[in-house]
Formats: structure tokens, sequence, C-alpha cells
């Protein structure tokens, strides 16, 4: 049985009582227990790859046809906004997000009173850029306006998750389920339990929110198994973490977020060949590529580094590079946090990848950002800024092995031997999964160390 599924159990147990625990087993539907081979079954029938987006171009062409009917109307340039903002989330094109940002700004100046979806469009644009200052303003606004507003709330989850908020974050995500407990609301919860390092009550969030999805939400049904998937793998539970990913891709066989977890858990394992074969599915057009192909590359380069072809992950890099740059300007959708990561894994350029960072830092203060800013300090041997940047993430309550580690790598360097060795029991307990191909894929130690 699982360690976290034990750790849930007692903890429920110790909470609500074994009676109520029962009911609660049975209504959020464990069926690792019913079938240990296909957990969290997906119990709808799926639509056809590629239905979703032909409905959301139809979507955008009728509200077009409306709009050049009545020009001057604000409502339907809202919604088309709207539709715009899901064509983004859909094919990982940034370019949908600039229209999103111009058909809502037009809706606004046609219709600057009681629009509150052209100012929700325009706070989720502001969130892609990462101009969170930005989102959480607009989402307040409206919010004034009607405290109800779930898109609002959601919006004030993630940005507060983003920028290291986190007990702000937490208000706002009671909030939100407190007004509807749904698949995507219980699941942003969960986000935010998980960055707090609360493990069991995010597993109880992820889990109520399977049991409440419904037909439809196929997107956000895969996208939520991968994301329990990606916690159980954190702590070491690579089983769990891969019958989760494989059922995410049962639902919809070409999901890259499934795609690029379950290659990072083969390179994990040593199956570089089944790592190359789940990445190389990432990639669909060379014309259109996805948010994740640039993932892709940055993962098949590890892989070739691992088997000391230095030269292949060098041209894998690179094409990484290029796609980073190809999907919008650094500054406009945000990739310096992911550039510099690139910068760092190649041993190249560490004060290009320093400056990215520490630009990052003035918007983005998770616990991820503050530990690739460590990663950068590390590298230019900086170590004490470092241990005070990986204080600060773990002051957020966040548990992952990669910044245990490297927070004992740094107190190694400071020669603090029994912090550091406190800091890797700390890994260890995390995830205790946490070897040297661990260590060198999260950019601990170099490839050939």
């Amino acid at each position: 049985m699982s360690i976290l599924i034990k750790q849930w159990i007692g903890y429920s147990l110790s909470v609500i009582g074994a009676g109520i625990i029962l009911s609660v087993i049975l209504k959020v539907g464990i069926n690792y227990y019913a079938d240990r081979n296909a957990p969290y079954r997906y119990p709808f029938v799926t639509a056809p790859s590629g239905k979703a987006i032909a409905e959301l171009q139809n979507e955008i062409s009728f509200l077009r046809q409306r709009i050049k009917l009545a020009p001057n109307d604000g409502l339907d340039r809202a919604n088309l906004s709207q539709a715009y903002l899901k064509m983004a989330k859909a094919t990982g094109n940034a370019q949908w997000y600039l229209l999103a940002e111009q058909s809502a700004q037009r809706s606004l100046s046609n219709l600057a009173f009681n629009n509150s979806s052209a100012i929700l469009a325009l706070a989720r644009v502001s969130e892609a850029k990462h101009d969170f200052s930005a989102s959480i303003r607009l989402a307040d606004r409206v919010l004034k306006e009607n405290q109800q507003n779930g898109d609002a709330l959601s919006i004030l989850v993630s940005s507060n998750l983003a920028t290291g908020k986190l007990n702000q974050a937490a208000l706002y995500a009671d909030r939100l389920v407190a007004k509807i407990s749904s698949l995507n609301t219980l699941s942003l919860r969960a986000l935010v339990k998980t960055s707090q390092g609360k493990d069991l009550e995010a597993i109880r969030d992820f889990q109520a929110a399977i049991a409440l999805e419904e037909a439809g939400e196929t997107g956000s049904s895969v996208k939520v198994r991968t994301q329990l998937g990606r916690l159980y793998f954190q702590r070491g539970e690579l089983n769990q973490a891969k019958q989760l990913y494989d059922r995410a891709l049962a639902i919809l066989p070409r999901y890259s977020f499934a795609l690029i977890s379950l290659a990072e858990l083969e390179t994990r394992q040593g199956n570089y060949q089944a790592a190359e074969d789940y990445y190389a599915q990432v990639f669909i057009s060379a014309a259109y590529p996805e948010t994740f192909d640039h993932l892709a590359w940055y993962g098949r380069a590890q892989v070739k580094e691992l088997q000391g072809d230095r030269s292949a992950a060098m041209a894998y890099w690179q094409k990484a590079q290029e796609l980073l740059i190809r999907h919008s300007s650094l500054n406009e959708f945000g990739h310096r946090r992911e550039a510099a990561k690139l910068l760092l894994s190649m041993d190249t350029d560490l004060s290009q990848a320093l400056k990215l960072m520490e630009a990052e830092l003035e918007i983005r203060r998770d616990a991820e950002t503050l530990d690739t800013y460590a990663w950068a300090l590390t590298r230019m041997q900086r170590w004490r800024e470092a241990e005070t940047i990986l204080e600060e993430a773990f002051s957020l309550g966040t548990r992952n092995a990669t910044m245990f580690y490297r927070a004992g790598k740094v107190a190694e360097a400071l020669g603090n031997q029994n912090k550091a060795i406190a800091y890797f029991q700390k890994a260890q307990a995390t995830d205790p999964t946490f070897n040297i191909q661990a260590q060198r894929t999260s950019g601990i130690v170099p490839f050939k160390e």
C-alpha cells in the first residue's frame, strides 16, 4: 500500500473518525483499492482528439461574425476574448493571449461598466505574462463588485501562489471551494496545499476533485491526474505516479504534460529509450510548437548527457533555446526561469542565467523560482546568498528533495557538515528515490561527477 495513502488514512482517522472515513473513501472513490492496476479510472466516454479545438474554432468564427454585424458591441468582444483564452490554453500558442488582450481592451472601450468578463480576460493575460501585480489588481476590481465571482477568486489563488504569498492563496482557495466544490476548485486548492508542504490535505483535495469530475471536463481531468502523479513522484512513490500518468494518457493519449512527466520518470529509472519515446510524442507540428515542446527538447538533452553524448545534448539544448525564443520574447510571457534553467544545465553563460533570475524574482517568489535562483548563485559560488534564498524558500513550507539536497551542498561549501547532513537526510525522507540520477537531472551535481 502506498506510503502516502497510509498517511492519509491515519490522518483522516485521527481527525474525523473511522465511521466518517469509510463514507469519505466511498465518496472520493479511491479506486486503488478496487483495482490496483487502474487507479482513478475516468468514468466517461472521451471526445475524439481535436474535437475541443474544432469547437473553439467554430465558437470564435461565430463570435467574429456577430461582431462584424455589431462592431460597437462590448459583450460579444468580451466573449471572444474568453474564447481566445481557451484556445491559448488548448494549443499552448501565446499568440492567442495577444488576441484575447486586444479583444478585451476593445470590449472595455465599447462597454466600460458591468463588464467583468473583459476585465478577467485581461487578468488572465497578465497572469500568462507573469505580471502578477496586474492580475491581482484586476481580479480584486471584479471581486469588489461581486464577492462570489469564482473566476476572480481563482486568479487570486494562482497569482498569490506564484508570488509566494501562500497564506493569501490559501484564504482565497478556501473561499473558492466554499462557493463551489468542483474538479477545478479542489485541484487548485490542492496545489496550494502542496506548496505549503501539506501533502495529506493536498491528496485529499485531489481525490475529492477527481470524484466530482463531470463529462466534458477532459482537459481538467487529465491535468489533475498528472498533478497528483507528480506529487507522488516528488515523494518517491514512482509506481503510483506512473499509474496516474498512464491513466491520464488513457483519457487523452497525446497529453503533453503527462508525456513529459512519464519521460522524466523513465529517465529517473534509467530507461532512456522509453524516455525518448515519450518525449518524441510531444512534438505535433514544427510549424506550431506547443508550450511543452521546449521541455521535451530539454529532457532529451538530459537523456543524452546521462548517456555520455555531450554533442547530441548540446544540439537538443539549442533546440530548446530556439523554441523558448520562438514562443515569445522572454519579457513578454515570462520564460525567464525556463531560460535560466537551460543555461544552468548547459553550464554556459552563467552570468546571464543569474540576471534572468534576478529579474524573475522581482515578480515571482514561489519556491521553484527561489530554488532556481539559488542554483544560479551556487554556480557563481555565492554560497551565503544561496543559503539565504533557500531559507526563504523553506519558510513557505514547501517540501522538495531537490531544494533540501541543494541546501545540503551549500552547507557543505560553507563548512557546516552537521547542517549539510541534516539537509541530506531531509531530502531522502522527502523522496527516498532521490539518488545520484535525480541529483544530476535536478542540476545539483554535474552529469559527469
